[in-house]
């Protein structure tokens, strides 16, 4: 007779792996990806080595879920600014913008491993997809802007996806983990309104290109 879980069983798993996640979690925002290694996540997990490798294949694995569950986290906050029809589509961008940047320089250990830390080839992928995800929010928002005459007419898959390059890019220096690269509470929103009005310029100043 073929061995079944039982709902006691899949939901002990489930906090069991639900417990790697969290260790992760507060590890790469401790210190980033690079020095994590699997038996660290087992001590702050109090378990065993070997245990974690029931739950995840590899490091990677690992990483990769990690990743997937904080991006996750990172874009509703994105996709949350652009919602709603009661304010014009300018300022729910600008909003958004504004959201992506403060909550990145707020957190900045965790944003570099997100954004820009050299990671494996599975992890990159995840970053690539997750960019992607961003893009396709402000793609739908630079469309809704057209629509009501507040963007002049543009490639709006272009347009998005330079808005989100212009983010990463910006914010990968300050957030680097070099002493000289790091900015002050009072220079952090004069970087951003810089940012977000570099973003606005060009989505709203003259069209470069038909749509």
């Amino acid at each position: 007779m073929a061995y079944r879980e039982t709902d006691l069983v899949r939901s002990r798993k489930q906090a069991r792996r639900e417990r790697l996640l969290l260790a992760v979690w507060s590890l790469v925002a401790e210190r980033g990806f690079a020095s994590v290694r699997v038996s660290d996540v087992a001590k702050r997990a109090g378990m065993a080595t070997g245990t974690v490798y029931r739950y995840f294949p590899s490091r990677e694995a690992l990483f990769v879920a990690v990743f997937e569950r904080a991006t996750e986290v990172e874009v509703e906050q994105v996709r949350q600014a652009l919602a709603g029809n009661e304010r014009p589509v300018a300022r729910r961008v600008e909003q958004a913008l504004k959201t992506f940047a403060r909550r990145a320089l707020r957190a900045p250990v965790m944003a570099w491993s997100l954004i820009a830390e050299p990671v494996a080839p599975q992890v990159e992928q995840a970053r690539l997809d997750y960019r992607g995800s961003y893009a396709r929010l402000f793609r739908a928002a630079i469309e809704e802007g057209m629509h009501h005459g507040e963007f002049p007419r543009q490639r709006a898959d272009l347009a998005a996806n330079a808005v989100v390059g212009a983010l990463a890019e910006a914010l990968a220096g300050p957030l680097a983990p070099r002493r000289d690269s790091q900015i002050g509470p009072e220079d952090s929103e004069t970087m951003i309104d810089n940012l977000v009005g570099f973003c606005l310029g060009g989505l709203t100043g003259p069209a470069r290109s038909k749509p």
